[in-house]
C-alpha cells in the first residue's frame, strides 16, 4: 500500500499514517514492526518512555527496507529533559534503535512545572544541525507552550503529536498548529479501541462496506492530519493503511462530529500532566 505523504514546515516528508507502539515491549513490538513494515508502514513512532526503543530497532533491521525508506520518531522523556541531558537522551535513544539518525525527534510533554521545555527545545535545535535528526517537533504541547518556544527561538516546531479522536477533536489546538506552520498528529487516534463499538461509526462503516477503525482513521486524513494508530494483529495493521480509496461524505462527517464529548481517553491534561 501506498501511503501519502505529508511535507513537513522545513521540506521533509513524513508518512500520513504510521504505527504506534506504545505499551509493548522489546520482544512484541520486534514482531509487531517488521510485520508492520512488511504490510506497507512506513512510518514508526517511539519514545523513551514506552522502554521499547531496542525492540522497535530490532523490527525494522528484521524488515531488511532501505533505511531511507523507514521513516522514525521517538521521544524524549521527561526525566532527560534539560539543555544537556537531552542531547545525551537522544544519542541512548539512537544506540538502542541502533541508528544514527532518526527521522523525527519530540519533546514528549511540556512538563511546565519542571520548567524545562525551552532549554530543551534549544539542545533539539543543535541535534537538528548536527544531523542527528531530520526534523524536531513537541507532543502534548497546548498554545501557551508553543508561544514560550516561539518568543525563545525561530525554530518552529515540525509536528505537535496531540491526543486526538472523535470523542476529543480539538478543532482549536488544531486550527493554531496549523496557524504556525505545525503539521498536527495524531497519538490514540482510535481512543485505545473505545470507538470501535460506536454504533455512528458502525453505521458508517456498513455503508462504505468498511470497518469503524478504518471509518475514523479516513476522518483524520480527511482533516489532512497525521495519526499513528496501534495493532498487533496483521490483518488489522493492513485495515489501519487501506483508508485511502474511498470518501466520508459531509453526513458521515457531521455525525463523526456529533460524537465530540470533550472526553479525553485518560487524565492527561497537557497543563499539568507529570511524566517522567
Amino acid at each position: 500500500m501506498t501511503v501519502p505523504h505529508l511535507t513537513l514546515n522545513n521540506g521533509v516528508e513524513m508518512p500520513q499514517l504510521g504505527l504506534g507502539t506504545a505499551r509493548s515491549g522489546d520482544e512484541e513490538i520486534r514482531r509487531i514492526v517488521a510485520a508492520a513494515l512488511d504490510a506497507g508502514y512506513r512510518l514508526i513512532d517511539t519514545a523513551a518512555k514506552y522502554e521499547n526503543e531496542a525492540g522497535v530497532g530490532h523490527g525494522i533491521a528484521d524488515a531488511g527496507l532501505p533505511r531511507e525508506e523507514v521513516f522514525v520518531t521517538t521521544k524524549l522523556r521527561g526525566a532527560e529533559q534539560g539543555y544537556a541531558s537531552t542531547k545525551q537522551a537522544l544519542d541512548g535513544s539512537l544506540r538502542r534503535l541502533g541508528l544514527d539518525h532518526v527521522d523525527l525527534y519530540l519533546i514528549h510533554w511540556p512538563l511546565p512545572r519542571l520548567g524545562k521545555y525551552v532549554e530543551s527545545w534549544h539542545a533539539l535545535e543543535e541535534l537538528l544541525e548536527q544531523g542527528k535528526t531530520r526534523a524536531i517537533g513537541v507532543s502534548n504541547f497546548l498554545p501557551e507552550h508553543l508561544d514560550a518556544l516561539a518568543a525563545e527561538s525561530a525554530t518552529v516546531p515540525a509536528v505537535n503529536q496531540i491526543e486526538l479522536h472523535p470523542r476529543w477533536p480539538q478543532p482549536a489546538a488544531r486550527a493554531d498548529d496549523a496557524g504556525r506552520g505545525i503539521v498536527t498528529q495524531a497519538w490514540s487516534p482510535l481512543a485505545k479501541g473505545d470507538l470501535l463499538d460506536e454504533p455512528v461509526l458502525a453505521g458508517i462503516a456498513a455503508r462504505h462496506g468498511r470497518t469503524p477503525g478504518q471509518v475514523v482513521l479516513r476522518w483524520h486524513v480527511q482533516l489532512g492530519i497525521s495519526a499513528v494508530p496501534k495493532s498487533s494483529h496483521p490483518d488489522r495493521l493492513r485495515a489501519n493503511l487501506d483508508v485511502f480509496d474511498f470518501e466520508l461524505d459531509d453526513d458521515d462527517l457531521s455525525a463523526i462530529g456529533a460524537l465530540d464529548t470533550g472526553s479525553r481517553v485518560a487524565d492527561q491534561d497537557p497543563a499539568t500532566h507529570e511524566e517522567f
